[in-house]
């Protein structure tokens, strides 16, 4: 009897068992008092705004932390699913005890977790993520509805300093739902000193005017909140509009209530638009003439002179062949270095189109001595590099990120990112008989590329846009290049115009240049608009776009601020003033101080700015004190700007500008034996620095030092002559060591 009980016990704990497991391992219904929960709906944005999948913890790249992987940003739901639900055996759930997870335990800090406490166990997110785990952990049904876009409301507005704004962040779904998702968006904004932005898309002015954006992103969808901070000060009086952009940003000053600074005088603009069109500064005679002319039209006509100047072509060449990386590695590379910078220089003296000259780069064939465009595949040599190089320089669109994953800031996926580079899969090369230059040709075959995380092979794709089939007899550099000058295309020419504004404005209309997307809109999209339009017009015609950038009122207005627009650093109420570049600084030293920089290999006299590639920067302190760029990046962040102490103490005291102010025949020199009187040779130095006259206060100071009497050691009066070699060469040096030589203003 005793026995059969036993037997029955163990029969009955087996049943028991085996229901037991059954429940642990079949999902578990919702109940009629819980709403089901979708991994990819639910789950994904509390992780995510907890921040467990930031590239900091579980989405580092290598792994992960500690064994636990997540995607960037939960783009990859299903991989998130698979490492939370199947791998490390399934320990990081416990659907029998949900809140004897693992992943809740470290999320609360119920145990030690790297990351500190993410979602507290009184938390809504907890409490999804524990319902979810509680009902099976469902991932989606083919039923489910799916996220397709997101909205912020209010989509813009106008905030008063130091005002307050609370954002709703509202999910569209495919079955027409619409679900508020504030509390689980992510939200940043664009220039936290004008506003800041809490976890809750609460906005908090500051107290700067002018426009600002929050990006608010949620499960891949991106929305931009846009706001205008005015500051409200009277505009009594504008300068009258010369051009189209003159009506846009003046419009924009009107609506944030900035008022702009006067227009620069005759002096200003002439120095101004020589340094920013020919990267040179104007002779002391050009400045007299253009000063002595009444007629109205001067200004637009010194404009189209300085276009027509080979110091246009030097100066703008010099610009193009350091972001294409016109680099000097080798003794070698010497005559394709050479034959690249003269095409390009070439090309632009000739006003060649933008579009011509950009196709004719990408689609390159033959050798060096042919076709100097080819060049650019010599330093440029990967596909994932050349896509990458393209879209960056070309298109503003920077597609790195996309390598590995999806773009955290945009809607490129990694077939985007393999399907750009899949235009430059058939580039080949046959070494030639000359050291170090390949043939470049195309080679016959379907153009694809491989993404390495999927095995697919991917196609060549635009950005956004189909651009068909591409047979195997065909180039597909050349589709990539009727593509970018399609004038749908969105991309192109808006980022050229930006770049160019930049170039004559400090700052662009996007910043920065080269980043341009939904989530960093420009700061005045009208006049972006316009001049992308007018671009286009024109047949991309950059000696016209430089035209109409430099002929508007707003590119000569002061930079002298006013007591409204001192703090506006976006709004263009005033000329930013801007360090001259490296190359044009050296220029103007040795064109002040009468003395000639000697550049191995390239006759003397030639200046800084006309240097075809990198290699002069070794053998140049100069050079490499002030930032020239090695060209080893498309990014024009790698000329440097900003000042420094190496620069300040190079002016002061380097050995070079010692000689340069002491050349023999040189200006000092030349001075001292002038036999006119002090005053007419001081307004000499000062219309050659600043194209401009002394003011009484500047011509008293040196006139008094140029004809003060000298003194010895003891104090005792000498003879020595006033007026001397080493006078004239003091004087100098305190001209080019002012600030407003340094910079163009």
């Amino acid at each position: 009897m005793v026995d059969c009980d036993l037997q029955r016990f163990v029969l009955l704990r087996r049943i028991i068992g085996v229901v037991l497991l059954a429940l642990l391992t079949v999902p578990v219904r919702a109940d009629e008092n819980h709403q089901s929960i979708n991994f990819v709906n639910d789950v994904v944005p509390i992780l995510t705004k907890a921040g467990c999948n930031a590239g900091v913890c579980h989405a580092k790249a290598g792994g992960g932390q500690n064994g636990f992987e997540l995607s960037l940003l939960g783009f990859e739901p299903s991989h998130d699913y698979e490492q939370l639900v199947r791998q490390g055996r399934g320990r990081r759930l416990s659907p029998g005890s949900p809140d004897q997870s693992l992943l809740l335990k470290k999320a609360s800090a119920a145990i030690a977790h790297g990351g500190g406490q993410r979602l507290p166990k009184d938390s809504h997110g907890y409490a999804i993520i524990r319902e979810w785990i509680h009902q099976g952990t469902p991932f989606t049904g083919a039923s489910d509805p799916q996220l397709t876009s997101i909205e912020v409301r209010p989509a813009r507005g106008t905030l008063a300093a130091n005002a307050e704004q609370s954002l709703k962040a509202v999910a569209h779904y495919s079955n027409e739902t619409q679900r508020d998702v504030t509390q689980l968006a992510l939200y940043e904004s664009n220039n936290d000193a004008m506003a800041e932005v809490s976890e809750i898309g609460k906005v908090q002015a500051g107290d700067i005017p002018g426009k600002v954006s929050v990006m608010v992103r949620y499960q891949g969808q991106v929305a931009v909140y846009n706001a205008s901070i005015p500051l409200g000060a009277p505009l009594d009086e504008l300068p009258p509009p010369n051009n189209f952009i003159d009506e846009l940003l003046f419009e924009n000053l009107m609506d944030i209530g900035i008022p702009p600074s006067q227009l620069a005088d005759d002096a200003t603009f002439l120095r101004r638009v020589s340094l920013d069109i020919a990267g040179r500064l104007p002779s002391a005679s050009q400045s007299r003439e253009f000063l002595d002319d009444d007629d109205p039209q001067k200004r637009a006509r010194l404009i189209d002179t300085l276009l027509r100047s080979p110091g246009y072509a030097d100066y703008f060449a010099n610009k193009w062949t350091a972001l294409l990386k016109n680099r000097r590695d080798e003794a070698s590379d010497i005559t394709s270095n050479f034959a690249f910078h003269a095409w390009i220089r070439d090309s632009l003296l000739a006003n060649v189109p933008y579009d011509q000259m950009v196709r004719e780069l990408l689609a390159a064939t033959g050798t060096v001595i042919g076709n100097p465009a080819v060049a650019w595949y010599k330093r440029v040599k990967e596909p994932k590099q050349q896509m990458e190089d393209v879209a960056q320089l070309f298109l503003g669109v920077r597609m790195q990120c996309a390598q590995c994953h999806h773009h955290p800031f945009e809607r490129w996926s990694q077939d985007d990112y393999y399907g750009l580079s899949a235009f430059f899969s058939r580039v080949g090369r046959k070494p030639t008989g000359v050291r170090g230059e390949d043939l470049i040709f195309h080679q016959r075959g379907i153009a694809e590329a491989k993404n390495p995380k999927t095995g697919q092979m991917i196609a060549p794709a635009a950005l956004g846009a189909d651009i068909g089939e591409i047979t195997a007899d065909h180039d597909p550099r050349l589709r990539l290049a009727d593509w970018l000058a399609d004038p749908n295309n969105p991309f192109f020419a808006r980022a050229l115009v930006n770049r160019y504004w930049k170039h004559f404005f400090k700052r662009g209309l996007i910043e920065p240049e080269d980043d341009i997307r939904d989530t960093n809109p420009p700061t005045n999209p009208e006049l972006l608009d316009a001049l992308e339009d007018h671009f286009l017009s024109s047949g991309f015609d950059m000696k016209e776009l430089v035209r109409v950038i430099t002929n508007s009122r707003a590119y000569q207005l002061s930079s002298v601020p006013n007591e409204y627009n001192i703090a506006d650093t976006q709004n263009y109420s005033r000329y930013y003033p801007k360090r001259l570049q490296a190359e044009v600084l050296l220029d103007a030293i040795d064109q002040v101080t009468g003395a000639q920089t000697e550049f191995a290999n390239l006759p003397l006299g030639t200046r800084a700015v006309a240097l075809p590639d990198n290699s002069y920067n070794k053998a140049s302190p100069f050079l490499r004190v002030f930032g020239r760029p090695e060209s080893q990046s498309v990014c024009e962040c790698e000329r440097v700007q900003s000042a420094s102490l190496s620069q300040s103490l190079h002016l002061i005291n380097a050995a070079d500008i010692k000689s340069k102010l002491a050349t023999r025949a040189g200006t000092a020199e030349e001075m001292a034996k002038d036999s006119r009187g002090i005053a007419e040779r001081i307004r000499d130095l000062y219309m050659a620095a600043f194209s401009r006259e002394p003011t009484i206060e500047e011509m008293k100071i040196a006139e008094a030092y140029l004809t003060e009497p000298r003194t010895d050691t003891d104090g005792e009066g000498v003879d020595a002559k006033p007026s001397s070699h080493e006078d004239f060469q003091d004087l100098l040096w305190a001209l080019i060591n002012t600030k407003e030589f340094l910079f163009n203003h």
